[in-house]
Formats: structure tokens, sequence, C-alpha cells
């Protein structure tokens, strides 16, 4: 195990290399993050899943002492993740009650209606690559695909997408200020609230109108419908954002993978093999032990901040071989959405829409590869999720 606390982000080094270094340094990880706050990240399949037990550490703010005597300023700029009072941060009866409400309107039926419309956002966006043959696919088709699902489903309009979009990035930034991260959460609610406004007014065929149909009877308030309405609106987007541009670059480096999943249309196992390989939450926020505990044989004190890494995949206690790319693993044991009353409400869309963006990015460009060296690629400096800037890609002709 490491002895002294890794610094997120760390100087000098990329987030990627950082956690590269934190998946290496055993199965519960002491880290420090941004104002100088200690934390622990449990990182092996073992740790994660004593770590995943709610009844042991809860996941609401009132559980971590350090949040409200003073010992964590109230400026710190990860109060917007860790305070938010939404379905994320509750335990017990207080997440159940949410959880139903939109579980009523966020059904299989409804994502699985969604693959026409997805397939054509993802056909539309390839048919905008702009001219040339070199494209940087983050901001041509990872990170626009994902957004305007998401967006569609809730009922954004798409001139209001890119505002989400970058209050969303200033949010889970490891560099914003307290006062940034604050003023673009409080931004986001408030567009929330009037986006709920309008929804009452004129009901449509999206999710935001669903969940106020279904919390008639759960008698959800104003404050808890716009927090999930941000909750699953960022959750909906980033973390698929960042899986997408890890998923080509480890397809790009393992090719003979790629031909595999091209000749025998193996792009939901592809999916699977990028969750494991490289997920894109490096830290899934926050648990609380209530006692002093023993975690994979670390003893970590009583009102701790914990953090699980979706590299959970990489532990080689678990996976043999894990840094290699193989569409033919079992994943029967996936922890990358998590386990339990907490799993991760988006996961088939999550899955769907991956599948659908993978396959037919490499359906339309079967030559495509990476127009740089992969150890120049930038990753994103943010504490929940990692995954490239950008994404320079030489298409090659298309089918």
């Amino acid at each position: 195990m490491s002895e002294s606390p890794i610094l997120l982000p760390t100087p000098g080094e990329s987030m990627l290399q950082t956690h590269e270094r934190i998946l290496q340094a055993g199965e519960i990880v002491p880290v420090e993050l941004p104002g100088g706050v200690p934390a622990w990240i449990a990182v092996s399949h073992r740790a994660v899943s004593e770590v995943l037990d709610d009844k042991v550490f809860p996941k609401h703010h009132s559980r971590c002492p350090a949040l409200h005597d003073g010992t964590i300023a109230a400026d710190w700029p990860m109060r917007p993740l860790t305070d938010a009072e939404h379905m994320l941060n509750q335990d017990g009866a207080a997440h159940r009650r949410l959880r139903q409400t939109i579980n009523k309107a966020f059904t299989p039926a409804r994502v699985a209606a969604m693959e026409p419309r997805i397939q054509k956002i993802a056909d539309e966006l390839i048919d905008s690559f702009p001219a040339g043959d070199e494209v940087d696919l983050i901001a041509n088709y990872t990170t626009p695909l994902p957004v305007r699902v998401i967006c569609e489903l809730f009922g954004v309009p798409i001139e209001e997408q890119s505002q989400l979009k970058n209050w969303t990035l200033t949010i889970v930034s490891a560099t914003a200020t307290g006062e940034e991260t604050q003023a673009a959460m409080m931004a986001m609610s408030g567009y929330f609230a009037e986006l709920l406004q309008r929804k009452r007014a004129e009901p449509g065929d999206d999710l935001t109108s669903a969940l106020l149909a279904a919390n008639e009877d759960n008698e959800l308030t104003e404050e808890e419908l716009i927090s999930m309405l941000w909750l699953v609106i960022v959750a909906g987007h980033e973390t698929t954002v960042h899986l997408l541009g890890s998923a080509v670059v480890a397809l790009r480096e393992f090719p003979e993978q790629l031909a595999r999943a091209q000749a025998e249309n193996r792009w939901a196992d592809v999916v699977e093999e990028a969750l494991r390989y490289r997920s894109s939450v490096v830290g899934a926020l926050m648990r609380y032990p209530q006692t002093d505990v023993t975690v994979a044989g670390v003893d970590i004190p009583a009102g701790s901040m914990i953090i699980w890494h979706g590299g959970v995949g990489r532990d080689p206690l678990k996976y043999p071989d894990p840094a290699t790319f193989d569409i033919d693993r079992d994943h029967k044991d996936q922890l990358a959405f998590g386990r339990g009353p907490h799993f991760c409400l988006g996961a088939p869309l999550a899955r769907l829409e991956s599948r659908i963006a993978l396959s037919t990015l490499f359906t339309r460009y079967p030559g495509l590869t990476l127009a740089v060296d992969p150890t120049d690629i930038e990753y994103t400096v943010q504490i929940p999720t990692v995954g490239p800037v950008s994404l320079p890609v030489r298409l090659g002709p298309a089918a």
C-alpha cells in the first residue's frame, strides 16, 4: 500500500497517469483531494465490494464530521458534489423514496425505445464531420452524442445543451475554485427549476414530463425534483463521453480486438470490456464509515471519506493479465456501475448508446486510426471521471 497520500491532481502528470499509480499502489489507497482534504480510494475488487455495503458505508454528508465541524472549509470546491441532497447521496428510505419516482419514468422500455433516435444522432454527427481526413472525435462525436441523447430524453432544447455541458465541466473540475463550482451549481439548479415550470405548462414526450407525472403520488419537493434532474442529466452524459473516448483509444491499441469486433459484431462485448479496462469513473463519491473499519486489510478511521474506483476491473487479484483488452473476458461480476441499491440507474442507456456509437463509427470508417501517439493524449482534470480532452483521428476511407 502507498505510505503517503497521492495528490489529486498531482502536479506534473496527467490524471490518467495519477490513476495508473493509484491502481498500482494497493487495494485501498490514501489520497489528498483539492484543498488538502484527505480521503481513501478503494481500488481492488475485494475493497470495492466491501465499500459498496450501504449499511457500513453510508453516503449522506451528515455522516462525515469533517464536512460540518469546520475541518473542511465552507468554500471547498467539491461541496457541490458532496453536499448535494440528490438521490446519489441519500441512504435507506430517503434513497428508496427518490429512486422509486425516477424508476417509474426512466423505464427499460423508454430506454429501449431510444435506439432508433440514438442511431440517427450517431449518423447525423458522422455525416457532419468537418472536411478532411483528420477529426477530433471528442469535439465532433463522443461529446455531442451523449449530450444530445440525455438532453433529448429529458426535453432540453438543442440550443440550451451546450450551457449544461459547460456548467457540468466546472462542477466536476479539480481545478475550479469553490466560488466557481457554487456559481455553476446555482445556475444549473435555476435552469432546471425553469425547465420544470415549462414542462408543467406544456408536458411533452420526455422524461422531465414523465418525472412530474410520476411524482403525483410521491410528493417530492421542488428541490428534490431539481436535484434529480441535475443528477441524471450530469451523470447521464459525462461518464459516457469519457468511456467512448477511452474505448476508441483501447481499440486502436489492440487492433486485433477491433478486427474481431468488426468481423463478429461484438460491440456489446467491446462495451463491457471498455468498462472493465478503463472505466471513465475514477472517483465514485463518497462513502463514510460510521465506525473504525478494516477494508482489504487496511484500517480506516470512522468518518473518513472513501471513494471507490471504477478501475476495479484492472485488479490483478481478480482478472488475469488485466492490462490487456480482451473482448472474450467473462464480465458477469462487472462492478463498473456499482452494486446494490445504488446500482447506476443509467447503466442500460450507457450500454446502449456506447454500443451504437462505437459500432456506427467503426462500421462507417473501418480503417480509423489515432492521429497522435496514445502517450500524447491530454486527459481531463476532474475528480469523479477521466477521459481524453481531445482525440485526433485519421478517418481513412468511408465504407
